[in-house]
């Protein structure tokens, strides 16, 4: 296949396109703007990762709007240009976030649970809703809800595990709230089958089957890790630290589950998180 990426700098656009060029497909880059045209001829598959993260620094007001415009716009100026091709890609992969779904506390969540409230759900609503010109113009597109993604090389796993083997790790508020994950390897994995499955389209959960509490989280962390986690950070120190970002990002819930990868019959190389830790760390 030649399959065009954006935010190949990124921790899942780098190891999706190493992935796909290791298996010999022609993996192209996608530039960092879309206002010149973009020549799809040939291309079965286009995947758009790019955005600005949403982990470093403050939610100033600035920066949330710098959050969502690297996002939507970009993502609709792609679409656009997708649907007005001649030679049209045959599937468009595009990013998304389980923000969408807001904390939701204890709720069992899948593809079909309503939107959530808050700045993240806001952005994932309206960067979904920027794909629409590529569905209208008869290109099958998947929006990827993606979880935390575990990996040692970026994201929140490589924040963690300082302190955790420092042995000044632990649960981060009440540790009740849900963790829906997926490990680096299996994020690619599920980006590469819906590549392939031609009836799957609209939002797809990339989460692993079994979400975690965050206590669950943090004493599996430490037992992989051989360390105590006895140091909690409490809900009113990280709103300190984080503001914002701390309720969306550390003290949220939401009990993600993968359905329609399920529903697919997608096999998952680590569904448990001790698995999952254990074949990373």
């Amino acid at each position: 296949m030649k399959v065009l990426i954006s935010g190949m700098s990124g921790l899942i656009g780098s190891a999706l396109g190493q992935s796909l060029a290791a298996d010999g497909h022609m993996v192209g880059r996608l530039p960092r703007t879309y206002d010149a045209p973009i020549d799809f001829t040939g291309v079965d598959a286009v995947v758009h990762l790019a955005g600005e993260s949403i982990a470093e620094g403050r939610w100033t007001p600035a920066r949330k709007r710098s959050i969502e415009e690297s996002r939507v716009a970009g993502t609709r100026q792609l679409a656009e240009q997708m649907a007005r091709s001649v030679a049209k890609p045959s599937v468009f992969i595009c990013g998304s976030a389980i923000g969408f779904y807001g904390n939701r506390d204890y709720e069992v969540l899948d593809e079909e649970s309503e939107a959530g409230e808050g700045f993240l759900s806001d952005v994932c609503q309206k960067w979904e809703s920027a794909t629409a010109p590529a569905t209208a113009a008869g290109i099958r597109t998947v929006n990827i809800r993606t979880g935390i993604v575990l990996c040692t090389k970026g994201g929140a796993l490589q924040k963690m595990l300082l302190p955790f083997k420092l042995g000044v790790g632990g649960i981060l508020g009440n540790g009740k709230q849900y963790m829906s994950w997926i490990s680096l390897d299996d994020e690619v994995k599920a980006i590469r089958f819906l590549i392939d499955h031609g009836t799957i389209g609209g939002p797809v959960n990339l989460v692993a089957p079994h979400p975690t509490t965050n206590l669950e989280f943090t004493k599996t962390l430490g037992k992989v890790l051989h360390r105590l986690t006895v140091m909690p950070l409490p809900a009113f120190a990280a709103r300190l630290l984080f503001g914002e970002m701390a309720d969306a990002l550390l003290l949220g819930s939401t009990r993600v589950l993968p359905k329609k990868l399920i529903d697919a019959k997608f096999e998952f190389c680590h569904p448990d998180l001790e698995s999952a830790l254990t074949n990373i760390l």
